[in-house]
């Protein structure tokens, strides 16, 4: 690793610094670069994981797949962040139990899992930077579980309009990974938006009209869910 190198992944990783002087030479030397073009299949479900992603820039995308070919996305990871499904993966000498995608181009260092674990058992600092992410992610996905077994389409597709303050370039097949059903059904669902005045679609984009239209729809659902 070249100083430039260390130097970028170190006020990515601010943690890092942290690791005793010991532990901190054994990732700058054991760490190695690894480039992504946008949409490379990183590791798929049911592959072994040997190494734990230290992303610098790009993002990535970390999803399941059914036999029938319909995803539905988990989370992305960002730069500086940690990636709980390898943590998950490495801990556990286990699989991957999902598929990472290059969603961007990407850079990242990736550390062996031998010096993982020894950076996990040598740094507190370290061990808590890890294992608060996974707690995060933890309640990420357990309120992805409640969507999806428990609200209709059309209100968890308003409840990610919502998240967008611009019109919104993402595609009809983007949302439709991201909600777990098929581009044909979110596609439907827009244009029942647009006829009764919530959103106004282009090409390749979605602009909100009424805001507080698809927030009733999101928050009725919300109370239903509550009632006994």
């Amino acid at each position: 690793m070249n100083p430039t190198e260390r130097g970028r992944l170190l006020r990515t990783y601010p943690v890092l610094q942290e690791l005793p002087a010991h532990l901190l030479k054994k990732v700058e030397a054991a760490a190695k670069p690894v480039h992504a073009p946008a949409g490379q299949r990183l590791f798929g479900d049911g592959s072994p994981c040997t190494y734990y992603p230290l992303l610098i820039k790009g993002i990535i995308r970390a999803s399941k797949v059914s036999p029938e070919g319909q995803e539905i996305l988990l989370y992305r990871f960002n730069p500086g962040e940690s990636c709980v499904i390898t943590v998950v993966t490495l801990l556990g000498e286990v699989s991957y139990p999902a598929i990472g995608t290059a969603e961007t181009e990407l850079m990242l260092f990736a550390v062996p899992r031998s010096v993982f674990l020894e950076i996990i058992l040598g740094s507190p600092a370290f061990r808590v930077f890890v294992f608060n992410a996974l707690s995060q992610r933890l309640a990420h996905l357990m309120a992805l579980v409640d969507d999806v077994a428990f609200r209709r389409i059309d209100q968890r597709l308003a409840s990610r309009l919502l998240l967008q303050r611009e019109p919104d370039a993402t595609t009809h097949q983007m949302l439709a990974d991201e909600l777990g059903t098929s581009r044909e059904v979110v596609s439907r669902i827009l244009e029942s938006f647009q006829h009764a005045g919530m959103i106004r679609l282009g090409r390749k984009r979605i602009e909100i009209l009424d805001r507080n239209a698809l927030d009733r729809l999101h928050r009725v659902e919300r109370a239903e869910a509550r009632r006994p």
